[in-house]
């Protein structure tokens, strides 16, 4: 039986964040480059899920993050006493000092996309919602927070690495919240033989966990799942030296049913299609199936 490895998922995840942070600042002066992809590597050891983003955004967010600490060549310009900066004053910093040519109606893609990550995670504020100031009072903006700022100004030296782990250690990661609200909307399903699977949340998983909980033990009480997959990964469950004792044909993604499962009693097979998959059970897929399984033989 084939599972999901944790060392292949592992090795994926690595190659995604090398991949997302060696594109960011392409085509710009290679001091920027190293400036942009030493600040992504703080943001995402800070809790910032940067893998999560395109390679624009991600890059996005570090220019953001710079500007608001005024930051142009490395942590050291990071001022005693931060300017509060307004979405705007940012676009006008990346313009200047980032060779980026953005325009000043683009200001709020800064707030909803750019900055919000940093908000949420901690790292930064809107002076505005701490202080009680008017909305339109031109001395709020937001800053790098002051006590990560303190941490930042020592970049470098001996003590950061130390100050970045008491830092880290009282604050919550912005990627382990978020992981675990994605880990409470999984779906728990329960093969027949015992075995436990977590699918990824929606309605057409929840189908899943329908048909195999519920449906097989009411309608074939001696049926075996011998494949099935998850909408986040193809194939989750499969039986591989099962389904080649049945001759069963290759199972091809775009192909495939959503569940494969056999009847060793009376020598059923089922192959059964949730509702959302890569396309309904027509009359034509229903004959293809049937070719397919001409010469379906018996284990």
């Amino acid at each position: 039986m084939e599972q999901a490895s944790l060392f292949s998922d592992t090795d994926k995840k690595t190659e995604k964040l090398k991949s997302v942070k060696d594109e960011i600042g392409k085509g710009k002066p290679q001091e920027l480059v190293a400036l942009f992809q030493v600040t992504w590597d703080i943001l995402s050891d800070l809790g910032i899920p940067m893998e999560l983003y395109k390679n624009r955004r991600s890059e996005r967010i570090v220019m953001a993050f710079l500007a608001l600490g005024s930051i142009k060549t490395g942590f050291s310009d990071l001022p005693e006493t931060q300017k509060p900066l307004r979405t705007r004053d940012i676009i006008a910093f990346w313009n200047k000092h980032f060779h980026e040519k953005i325009a000043d109606s683009s200001y709020d893609d800064i707030r909803r996309k750019d900055l919000e990550p940093l908000k949420v995670a901690g790292l930064v504020e809107n002076t505005g919602e701490t202080d009680g100031s008017a909305t339109n009072d031109g001395t709020r903006g937001y800053i790098i927070t002051a006590e990560l700022a303190a941490i930042l100004r020592n970049h470098g030296s001996e003590s950061w690495p130390d100050l970045l782990v008491v830092f880290k250690e009282n604050h919550k990661s912005l990627r382990e919240v978020l992981s675990r609200n994605r880990d409470l909307q999984k779906i728990k399903v329960t093969l027949p033989n015992g075995f436990e699977y977590k699918l990824s949340g929606g309605e057409h998983n929840l189908l899943h966990k329908a048909i195999i909980e519920e449906f097989f033990p009411r309608f074939s009480k001696s049926c075996e799942i011998l494949y099935f997959g998850d909408t986040s990964k193809k194939a989750l469950h499969k039986e591989e030296e099962k389904l080649k004792a049945l001759a069963f044909f290759k199972l091809e993604h775009g192909k495939l049913p959503d569940i494969v499962a056999y009847d060793h009693i009376n020598k059923w097979t089922f192959l059964v299609e949730a509702v959302h998959s890569s396309g309904p059970m027509s009359e034509l897929r229903v004959l293809d199936l049937k070719q397919k399984l001409k010469h379906l033989g018996t284990p």
